[in-house]
């Protein structure tokens, strides 16, 4: 397989279907790169919810002094609003980035299929369905793939080229050498549950969750240890807060249930009655933690200093 195959040229128009926090990061580093992009949603308001979204970040770019007023306007003035979905024709390359449901991802491709033209790429940014089973729902599933960027878009450089059982080899290296135009960082991976990184991150959050649920420690004193311990940026709690529960708790199921329940990838009833309450993390104001204007930052638990250790006792086999 040629894994970096030529770039769609800039002057082709991408579709982004899908005006939320991904579907908007994803319309802008296409605008950045040089592409027209039509930005549609089915949601009434919800277009312009996005462009609004966008101009007060890339206003906050231009009060830092990192992005020119000029730069802002150009970028934003290649992102054009396509109120009816029928009128997706021009689109060489589209990417949906709408709700985590299969039925309504299967109508909504049946529909754009017979609207673009032979030879545009159609893809989507699923964190977990079956890339295989989406394609399977078209007249010509070769040109179908998953392109799964990661929140946010515009800055986090990784997006996952996801081929499906009969993804043309072409189409899936004419994504990877766009993406790779766009400053990304594209790798190729087959239509497994989770892909790469969601399979890999399940036990990331799983693991924290079951100490939550044993009452073993705080979630800030959980994301702490991760933090201070384990070198990464964000704790796990605070990562879901700002993923969104619902997002996170729905790819967390689907990864189980097409893994046929793998005990390892269980969901867990403390997200859920998160999820069931609505406290989603940062987008609804509440989730881990309080994001209300002065609310009280959160508290960690730490353990009060004790003497330095003469040695350590390792007992039984730590296995693989």
């Amino acid at each position: 397989m040629n894994q970096v195959g030529a770039a769609l040229p800039s002057g082709v128009p991408v579709a982004v279907i899908g005006a939320g926090t991904m579907g908007s990061g994803i319309a802008l580093v296409a605008a950045r790169a040089g592409h027209p992009v039509l930005l549609h949603d089915a949601a009434p308001g919800a277009i312009q919810r996005g462009l609004d979204g966008l101009r007060r970040d890339l206003d906050r770019l231009v009060e830092k002094g990192k992005l020119s007023a000029q730069a802002r306007d150009a970028q934003l003035g290649r992102i054009a609003p396509l109120p009816n979905i029928d009128d997706i024709g021009p689109a060489g390359f589209v990417i949906e980035a709408i709700v985590e449901d299969f039925g309504v991802k299967r109508d909504l491709f049946r529909r754009i299929e017979a609207a673009v033209a032979p030879d545009a790429i159609l893809s989507t940014n699923t964190s977990s369905l079956s890339v295989t089973a989406l394609a399977a729902v078209l007249e010509r599933p070769e040109r179908f793939l998953g392109v799964h960027f990661f929140n946010p878009a515009p800055i986090l450089p990784l997006v996952e080229i996801v081929s499906g059982h009969v993804t043309t080899p072409a189409v899936a290296a004419t994504a990877f050498a766009t993406c790779l135009a766009w400053g990304k960082t594209p790798v190729h991976c087959r239509s497994t549950p989770g892909f790469i990184v969601n399979r890999v991150a399940r036990p990331f959050y799983g693991e924290t969750l079951r100490l939550i649920a044993e009452g073993a420690a705080s979630p800030a004193t959980l994301d702490a240890i991760l933090r201070e311990t384990g070198g990464f940026r964000m704790g796990p709690c605070e990562l879901m807060d700002l993923i969104g529960h619902d997002v996170n708790y729905a790819v967390t199921r689907t990864v189980w249930e097409l893994l046929f329940q793998d005990p390892r990838y269980k969901p867990s009833l403390v997200q859920k009655e998160l999820v069931d309450s609505r406290q989603l993390g940062r987008k609804s104001g509440r989730g881990f933690y309080d994001y209300a204007k002065g609310a009280a930052p959160p508290v960690v638990d730490d353990a009060p200093a004790g003497p330095r250790p003469s040695r350590v006792v390792i007992e039984g086999d730590l296995g693989p």
